[in-house]
């Protein structure tokens, strides 16, 4: 269900908020998101199913260490297709984002506002 005007600009308005007031809890916590790599999944998915396939023979010949192998190309398989690759980039918010707009550059905080909003809902006021 997609979100009203008012729910939209008031969810970006708390966004601005959040950069502008606590930025340094911003980078910590949501700082970088790492794009893909899908040719490292790729390779990674199929060096499972390569190992997988290794392991399964190693146990139906009765071989140990053909298992050991298939498990070893398994496992480093999946850790290719999970790990982002060097060449990922990070994506920040623009500096667009981060500032706040001429027009809400007062004194009170936006908690401060949604506070009284909530207070004159309360006594009925609106």
């Amino acid at each position: 269900m997609p979100l009203s005007e008012q729910e939209q600009r008031l969810l970006e308005e708390m966004e601005r908020s959040l950069y502008h007031n606590d930025a340094e809890f911003v980078a910590s916590v949501g700082g970088t998101r790492l794009r893909p790599n899908y040719r490292s999944i790729v390779l990674g998915v199929l060096a499972g199913v390569v190992g997988i396939a290794t392991l399964v023979a190693g146990v139906a010949v009765q071989q140990l260490w053909l298992g050991i192998i298939g498990f070893i190309i398994m496992f480093g398989g999946v850790l290719l297709a999970i790990t982002p690759g060097r060449t990922a980039r990070a994506t920040r918010p623009s500096s667009s984002q981060t500032r706040r707009p001429a027009q809400a550059r007062t004194q009170q905080g936006f908690m401060d506002k949604l506070n009284d909003r909530w207070d004159r809902r309360q006594d009925g006021q609106q």
